[in-house]
C-alpha cells in the first residue's frame, strides 16, 4: 500500500516527495500535468532567506512577513519559516540549484518589496524554473513513482479519515482509485479562477480546493488574492518583481514616477489600478538599467517583453497592468500541514498555513513551498509508519463518481460553458478583483447561483474517452464556479479593507476583523465564520 500519496507535482509536492522518500516511505506523486508545467516555474524573482546577518536579521524577516500579513498570520508559523530559511537555501544549493553568486562566492541577493534589506536569493530571473527542474531531476534520481495526466475528482473520506483519492485518467477516460495511508494535497492556488486576467497557467483551475471543500475540508481567508502589479498589457504575462528589485521605475505616460516601486504589493497594485481606472496608461521603465545589466540579471523579462509585447525594454517603456497572481487563502492547516480531516494534509499555495495573512511578502512563496514541503514530507512519512494497511475495496464514493462522469457523456450540451467561463472571468476581475463593493459582490453571487441552477443543461459535445479535453474543461469550469462563489462569499463577509482585500464601501481596517475567515461545507450547507488565529 502507498504510504504517502501526493497530489500535485509543483515545488511543494516534489519537495515533500523527496523528503518522504528519504524517510523510507513508499511515495506516489499524481498530477494533472507534467511537473515542469507547474506554477512554480512562474516564480521568477527569487526566494527569501537571511544568510548574512551583518545588515539583516531573522527577526527583521519575521517582522516584515508579519507586517505584510496585516496581523492575520500566525507569528509562530512565520518564525518557523524564517528560522529555517537559511537551511532551505543550503539544501537547494546542495541538490544543484544554480543560484547567482557574488565575486567572493556568497549567494547574490536582491531587494524585494516590503523590506529594506537585500534578502532574496535568485538564479537570474528563472529562480522557480531552476528550482523546479532540479527537484524533478532529484525525484527521478530517487526513483519516485509518478502518475501524470490524472485529474482529481474526489477524496476518499470514511468517518472523517482520508484513505486516498479518485481520479480521471485523462489518457483513456477511465476512473482510477488510489488508496493511501496518508494524502497530501499540493495542487496549487486559486488565482487561476481569474482566467483571462491572471499570471497563472490555463491548467490552474483550483481543483484541489474545490474537491477538498466538497469533502468537508475547512478553507480559510479565501477573500485574499494577491494581484501582481506588473504584468504585460493584453497578455498578463508576469514581469517579475526582480525588475523593480534591480531598479526599474513605475511611470505614467509623461515618465513621472508616482510610487515607491518596492512598497508592499497591495499598495503598488492599488496605486497602479487607480490610474488605469482613470484611463491612464502605466509603464515599467528599465531603460536606465542598460542592456548589460538587463541581460545579466533579468534576461527573461527582456525576452518576454519582446516576444509578447514587441518591446525592447532597454530602449522603450513597457506597458503593464496588474493581474491575479497568488492566493493567500486556501485549505486551513497547521504548520505540519494537518487539515480537519484525519490523514489528509496540504502544502504549498493550496494551503493556508497562516503565514501570508492578507498579503504575501514577495520572495516568500518559494520559501514556503520548499521549507514546509521538506518539513511536511518528513512529518507525514512518520505518521504513515503508524498507520496499518487497510482493505482496498470498491467504495460507494467510487461508484457514485463513475456515475457522475457517465452522466456528462449522456447529457445534451444546451449551454456553451466556454462562453460563460469567459464572461465570468472578466466579471470576476471587475467586481471581485482589486476593488470590491457590496452591490457588485451580490450581483456576481446572483450570477453564479443562476448558472448553478442550469448545471443540468451543461454537457459535452465530445463523447470520446481518450484525451477528452472537452470533459476536462467542463470539470475545471465547475471547480472554478464553486471556488469563485467561495471567494465572493468570503469577500462579502469581510466588511473592511485589509491587505489585498479592498472594499470601496468599507475603506478602513477594522480591528473587529483581526480574525481569519473560515468557510466549510457542512450537511450540504455552506457555513461561514471568523475565528482568531490559534498561536499554539
Amino acid at each position: 500500500m502507498i504510504d504517502v500519496l501526493i497530489i500535485g507535482s509543483g515545488g511543494a509536492g516534489l519537495t515533500a516527495a523527496l523528503n518522504a522518500k528519504k524517510n523510507n516511505s513508499n511515495v506516489l506523486v499524481v498530477s494533472k500535468t507534467f511537473p515542469t508545467h507547474s506554477q512554480t516555474v512562474q516564480a521568477q524573482g527569487g526566494i527569501n532567506a537571511v544568510l548574512y546577518e551583518d545588515n539583516d536579521s531573522i527577526e527583521n524577516h519575521i517582522n516584515d512577513t508579519y507586517n505584510a500579513s496585516h496581523l492575520l498570520a500566525n507569528k509562530k508559523n512565520i518564525t518557523f519559516l524564517c528560522k529555517n530559511a537559511k537551511e532551505t537555501i543550503f539544501w537547494l544549493d546542495s541538490i544543484g540549484v544554480p543560484f547567482n553568486r557574488t565575486k567572493d562566492g556568497k549567494f547574490s541577493q536582491r531587494k524585494f518589496g516590503g523590506t529594506k534589506h537585500l534578502r532574496t536569493c535568485y538564479s537570474s530571473d528563472y529562480t522557480g524554473l531552476k528550482i523546479m527542474h532540479t527537484l524533478f531531476d532529484q525525484c527521478l534520481k530517487e526513483n519516485i513513482d509518478f502518475c501524470y495526466e490524472y485529474f482529481l475528482l474526489e477524496l476518499i473520506i470514511e468517518n472523517d479519515i482520508c484513505k486516498g483519492a479518485i481520479f480521471l485518467d485523462i489518457k483513456n477516460g477511465n476512473i482510477a482509485t488510489i488508496y493511501a495511508k496518508t494524502t497530501i494535497l499540493a495542487t496549487g492556488g486559486y488565482a487561476g479562477i481569474y482566467s483571462n486576467n491572471t499570471t497563472n497557467s490555463y491548467s490552474n483551475s483550483a481543483d484541489g480546493l474545490a474537491v477538498a471543500f466538497r469533502a468537508g475540508v475547512k478553507l480559510s481567508n479565501m477573500e485574499f488574492v494577491q494581484f501582481h502589479p506588473t504584468t504585460l498589457l493584453n497578455s498578463n504575462i508576469l514581469i517579475s518583481e526582480s525588475a523593480r528589485g534591480e531598479g526599474a521605475y513605475l511611470v505614467d505616460k509623461d515618465g513621472n514616477r508616482f510610487i515607491d516601486e518596492l512598497k508592499s504589493r497591495d499598495e503598488v497594485t492599488k496605486s497602479i489600478y487607480e490610474r488605469i481606472l482613470n484611463k491612464e496608461k502605466i509603464f515599467l521603465d528599465l531603460r536606465h538599467l542598460g542592456l548589460n545589466k538587463i541581460n545579466e540579471l533579468i534576461p527573461q523579462e527582456r525576452k518576454l517583453a519582446f516576444e509578447f509585447s514587441n518591446i525592447k525594454i532597454e530602449d522603450e517603456l513597457l506597458p503593464i497592468i496588474p493581474s491575479a497572481h497568488y492566493s493567500m487563502g486556501g485549505i486551513k492547516t497547521n504548520i505540519n500541514g494537518e487539515t480537519n480531516i484525519i490523514n489528509l494534509f496540504a502544502v504549498g499555495e493550496c494551503a493556508n498555513a497562516s503565514i501570508h495573512g492578507a498579503n504575501r511578502l514577495g520572495g516568500n512563496s518559494l520559501l514556503e513551498i520548499v521549507t514546509l514541503g521538506k518539513h511536511i514530507g518528513t512529518y507525514v512519512s512518520n505518521k504513515a509508519k503508524d498507520i496499518a494497511n487497510f482493505d482496498e475495496k470498491i467504495s460507494n464514493q467510487e461508484i457514485k463518481t463513475k456515475e457522475k462522469i457517465s452522466e456528462f457523456y449522456e447529457k445534451k450540451s444546451e449551454i456553451n460553458f466556454y462562453k460563460i467561463k469567459d464572461f465570468l472571468s472578466n466579471k470576476l476581475f471587475e467586481d471581485v478583483g482589486i476593488f470590491k463593493e457590496r452591490n457588485k459582490l451580490i450581483e456576481f453571487l446572483n450570477i453564479i447561483n443562476d448558472i448553478s441552477k442550469d448545471r443540468n443543461k451543461i454537457g459535452i459535445e465530445d463523447k470520446s474517452k481518450i484525451y477528452n479535453k472537452n470533459l476536462i474543461d467542463l470539470l475545471e469550469f465547475l471547480n472554478i464556479l464553486l471556488v469563485s462563489k467561495l471567494v465572493v462569499l468570503s469577500s462579502l463577509n469581510r466588511e473592511e479593507s485589509r491587505g489585498s482585500h479592498f472594499r470601496i464601501d468599507f475603506p478602513n481596517k477594522d480591528i473587529n476583523y483581526n480574525k481569519s475567515s473560515i468557510i466549510q461545507l457542512i450537511n450540504d450547507e455552506i457555513v461561514f465564520k471568523f475565528e482568531v488565529e490559534d498561536e499554539n
